[in-house]
């Protein structure tokens, strides 16, 4: 979309984005259920990225709204009740819905800057009504479903911004693009070994890479640091003839020394506990 000149923010407002936007058709006396079991998905994804929000319930506009008061009261006593089902406080925004329904916004407050606004649960009773939509009830009638605009995650470039700031680049492992960094220190005599562990943690899944390019070991050392690589391996004579691993990670300046077993296991475990 054209965005106003000067609105862009990096990857927080673009010109084009990916949304993991779904629709829910329903009842109307199924707006509460359904909104606690969305809330629970929105508290399984950002505990999986240590994240705490908010909750901000957004009601009727004063004027220029669509569907009757009585839904509308309804549906916004609906969402009070679910946030309060699933163990959430929540801060109303007076006035502040949208023209065709309530909302729910879900904020986190980022290590810089205003809260910013990620997941949304929208109430719309409008879409319905302009795809002529209908359902028969129990007593045969012909009645209008409500429909729900939900995101989890939001748009994925703003919240890839937000991780990036919150961890100030440095990823936890599970989630780094390059979760091991591996050094030979000769590649004419280390560069073998360094190959073979690299076939052997990409088969486990790791993501692994070999840094054999023609330079100083401290200044490969340094930029493995400077990425934010969660693992750096540095490979000599000890650890191939002994079959060893000698790591570095990343936020410390000690070096460790274990078998190669060892250190599978201690990558495994940090992945499965996602830095907690």
């Amino acid at each position: 979309r054209h965005e106003a000149s000067g609105a862009l923010n990096g990857l927080f407002r673009v010109r084009t984005f990916t949304q993991d936007d779904a629709h829910i058709f329903m009842r109307t006396d199924q707006i509460e259920e359904e909104v606690i079991r969305l809330i629970n998905f929105i508290d399984r994804m950002y505990k999986t990225f240590n994240l705490t929000y908010s909750i901000e319930l957004s009601t009727r506009p004063e004027e220029k709204y669509i569907g009757d008061i009585e839904v509308w009261n309804k549906s916004e006593k609906a969402l009070e009740e679910a946030c309060l089902k699933s163990g959430h406080e929540y801060k109303i925004n007076p006035g502040d819905g949208a023209f065709y329904g309530p909302k729910l916004d879900v904020e986190v407050k980022p290590a810089v800057g205003p809260e910013v606004t990620l997941s949304t649960c929208q109430l719309d009773f409008l879409l319905p009504r302009r795809f002529d939509l209908s359902y028969i009830d129990n007593e045969g009638n012909k009645q209008t479903p409500v429909v729900i605009h939900r995101a989890i995650l939001g748009t994925f470039d703003r919240f890839t911004a937000f991780i990036l700031e919150e961890t100030k680049g440095a990823l936890p492992t599970w989630l780094s693009p390059v979760q091991i960094n591996i050094i030979p220190v000769n590649n004419e005599y280390h560069l073998e070994y360094a190959d073979k562990l690299m076939n052997s943690f990409r088969e486990l899944d790791f993501r692994c890479e070999i840094d054999s390019r023609d330079e100083k070991l401290g200044y490969k050392i340094r930029e493995s640091q400077t990425k934010k690589i969660p693992y750096t391996l540095v490979l000599g004579d000890k650890e191939k003839d002994d079959d060893l691993i000698t790591y570095r990670k990343y936020g410390t300046s000690e070096l460790v020394t274990e078998s190669v077993s060892e250190f599978i296991e201690l990558v495994k475990n940090d992945i499965v506990k996602k830095g907690k």
